[in-house]
């Protein structure tokens, strides 16, 4: 588009990089993408979009009812008042963006009149969500950066979120756009509001969606596959991944997805953060709320890899990459770049880029971080509360001597215990069982489990994290120490002091583990454990100290010099039972 002094107009916050058209290599690369795309699975089939559809036309009803529901018990309104009051939900995310696949949850806004409060919204909303039979696994997460109800609705799962506008009543045709819908709100609000706004700010600003779209599922499935997408763990969410896509589109706005891709991990490989990733510049409003903005905003200037979103106020989106999860990715890219460059030049397939991850074979130890409840409702709340400050725990593991970085897995693994005396379920708590007491998280104890004995059913879900051991310095002689006591136990301390922790039916217990203790669940199909080297150069004794071995052991050994004492080099020992 041309302006009136000659100018060409584009998106974004510099002109583009190139302007040309798609070459026949880059047509023929795209095709094989789109090809290799479908065949991984990422587009989801006709009968499940229409499934969620009807699933969304059900929420929207259930939020009016919701509203009406306050409108008149609580505030005591006229009836009629009541039913105008309406709300209305809002998608965001990669259902919005159109980049949904199969199985994939549905991020979900919930906009209500000023009447309406968080606390209804997380007391009635959630108990009309529970009375229905359509809708299990429902558990509510009110303390998170953006409180949370999440739940499977016909077996779709949904993240809901609320926010609460300045406005009597909440008309079907309302749009978020306008930045004066934010006045009066508090912060949790305009957070909430900000993941529909942003996701409609994007499809804005990308010159081509079509490609965009194609470009997007690649890099997702891509994260997924690498297990790089987690925003809660320190990576990358969805919605930086799309804006990371988007800026890349703007610099190239006539290219199709294939190049986008190539260009993309290029590019991304050699950024220099933490300069920010920007997709328009920043607006100053009128109201007065936090914009990013590391000049004024101590916090701001701490910000390892950030991606800045487009819609105001502008807010970091990756505020919780540690100094590892940063490496991480870099590493990633860094692979991704080469592969890329090997599919444009017709040597690489793109089904090298898709490749699963190495996790649970490339570290020689582990943290296993096993959260218990007593009943499933509880265990969703208690493990969901656990994962969520994870990313505390890898910045003090950073602070280690001796650890090169700490790497957290994207997921936990569920698993229910059927234990039959008090002796199993400590060790169950403990991270100690066998599989005869083990089922998967969807199977029910079945009566005549429970005939013979009585039976204590311990729910657990257990996180790991690769630690990343330094080389040792050559020709040295001194033992090397690895002591992570001082931060698994304040990260202990710190997710107890949860207001709704309880001590009696809750629990938590961090150990570490070597790789050939790993359980068998946490392996891909074909994966094989990681074998060490059988021939090993004899060094120095090494401790790797946790904090949660033998008390007795840990009292006698406290000021022992760490195995100073012992330089037999063929004997390794430990202040734990399971220790290097």
């Amino acid at each position: 588009m041309e302006l009136q002094n000659g100018q060409t107009k584009h998106l974004g916050v510099t002109p583009p990089i190139a302007v040309t058209y798609p070459t026949p290599r880059e047509i023929e690369v795209t095709d094989s993408l789109v090809q290799e795309l479908t065949a991984q699975g990422t587009f989801e089939s006709e009968e499940e979009s229409k499934r969620r559809e009807v699933v969304l036309g059900k929420l929207d009803k259930l939020v009016k009812e919701f509203v009406y529901n306050v409108s008149r018990e609580k505030k005591k309104l006229p009836e009629a008042d009541a039913k105008e009051a309406g709300g209305k939900i809002f998608t965001f995310g990669s259902y919005r963006l159109g980049v949904h696949g199969a199985g994939t949850d549905i991020d979900t806004l919930c906009v209500v009149p000023r009447h309406v409060t968080r606390e209804d919204f997380f007391d009635e909303m959630y108990r009309i969500l529970k009375n229905l039979s359509e809708v299990n696994e429902l558990t509510c997460v009110t303390d998170a950066y953006v409180p949370v109800i999440k739940l499977r609705f016909q077996d779709i799962p949904i993240d809901l979120i609320f926010a609460r506008l300045e406005l009597p009543k909440v008309p079907d045709e309302l749009e978020l756009r306008e930045n004066t819908l934010l006045k009066n709100l508090d912060e949790t609000c305009i957070r909430s509001l900000n993941g529909s706004r942003v996701t409609d700010e994007i499809l804005r600003l990308v010159p081509s969606i079509p490609a965009f779209r194609t470009s997007l599922r690649c890099i997702k499935l891509w994260a997924k596959r690498r297990a790089i997408y987690s925003n809660v763990m320190g990576f990358f969410g969805g919605v930086a991944w799309a804006m990371l896509v988007a800026r890349i589109c703007q610099l190239y706005p006539n290219a199709i997805a294939g190049a986008i891709v190539s260009r993309f991990f290029r590019i991304m490989h050699q950024w220099k953060w933490p300069q920010p990733v920007l997709l328009k510049p920043i607006e100053d409003g009128p109201l007065q709320v936090r914009v990013w903005n590391p000049k004024i905003y101590h916090g701001d200037r701490f910000h390892l890899m950030p991606i800045i979103t487009p819609a105001y106020p502008s807010m970091c989106a990756t505020h919780n990459v540690t100094q590892s999860t940063k490496k991480i990715i870099e590493r990633e890219f860094e692979r991704a770049a080469e592969i890329a460059d090997h599919v444009m030049v017709g040597s690489g397939k793109w089904a090298d880029l898709f490749e699963k991850h190495d996790f649970f074979i490339r570290y020689r130890y582990y943290l296993q971080i096993i959260v218990s409840s007593d009943s499933s409702e509880r265990q969703l709340k208690w493990s969901g509360m656990v994962e969520s400050r994870i990313r505390h725990l890898i910045s003090k593991l950073e602070s280690v001597e001796n650890l090169e970085l700490a790497h957290p897995f994207v997921k936990g693994f569920d698993k229910i215990h059927h234990c039959t005396n008090d002796q199993m379920a400590t060790d169950v708590m403990h991270g100690i069982f066998d599989s005869t007491s083990v089922t998967d998280k969807n199977t029910e104890l079945s009566q005549n489990n429970t005939d013979a004995v009585t039976v204590r059913v311990i729910y657990t879900t257990t996180f790991y994290v690769g630690l990343d051991i330094s080389r040792r310095d050559p020709g040295t002689k001194a033992p090397r120490q690895l002591n992570i006591s001082w931060p698994t136990q304040e990260f202990i301390k710190l997710v107890k002091v949860w207001d709704k922790y309880d001590e009696k039916s809750m629990g938590i217990h961090i150990k570490h583990v070597k790789s050939s203790e790993l359980p068998p669940e946490v392996f891909e199909d074909g994966q094989k454990r990681r074998e060490d080297s059988k021939k090993r150069k004899r060094v120095p004794p090494e401790v790797l100290e946790d904090g949660q071995g033998k008390r007795e052991e840990l009292k006698k050994r406290k000021h022992d010099g760490l195995a100073e004492k012992d330089q037999n080099p063929k004997k390794i020992k430990s202040n734990s039972p399971n220790g290097i």
